[in-house]
């Protein structure tokens, strides 16, 4: 296991749409303990393998609400609940920015182990909102992307005068 960069806001790499995991293997668990181990050090609660510039649908979640760490390989998500919620979000690619987004409150997804084998579940409130927030960057959509064009900018303005 070990810490791997992480790439920051703007780095195109980012808007990467991520492809599926074909093998599970030892370099598939080798990259989750060291997703894991840099997403514990940024400090986050979620991370996908784009963020450290690996281009694979591979999601790792560490929320008391679902037990702790989970790892999540070519989620999709397959059904969104109409009713809403708000919740502040970020990024370990962009730490210190943070903004309000709503997203749907729970969600049905549909994801392979570590093993590969295909597992379901419903995630509600604040796990939802991770994984949301997690696969659309699977998809090549950062966070801000969520936002108003007004808090976009305003944000991104404070995000690049704390950065320099």
């Amino acid at each position: 296991m070990s810490l791997r960069p992480i790439i920051r806001f703007p780095d195109p790499a980012l808007k990467t749409i991520c492809l599926a995991v074909e093998e599970f293997d030892t370099g598939l668990r080798q990259l989750v303990d060291d997703l894991y181990d840099t997403m514990r050090a940024a400090p986050g609660v979620g991370i996908t393998a784009s963020h450290i510039g690996v281009a694979l649908r591979v999601v790792v979640l560490d929320l008391a609400e679902i037990g702790g760490r989970r790892d999540y390989v070519n989620p999709e998500i397959l059904w969104f609940s109409p009713e809403t919620m708000e919740h502040t979000e970020g990024s370990v690619s962009m730490p210190g920015a943070t903004e309000t987004v709503t997203r749907p409150r729970a969600i049905d997804i549909r994801y392979r182990d570590l093993d590969g084998a295909v597992r379901e579940e419903r995630l509600e409130g604040f796990p939802a909102i991770c994984m949301q927030h997690e696969v659309d960057q699977l998809d090549g959509l950062f966070w801000l992307q969520r936002l108003s064009k007004l808090k976009r900018d305003r944000l991104v303005k404070k995000w690049e005068k704390s950065s320099r």
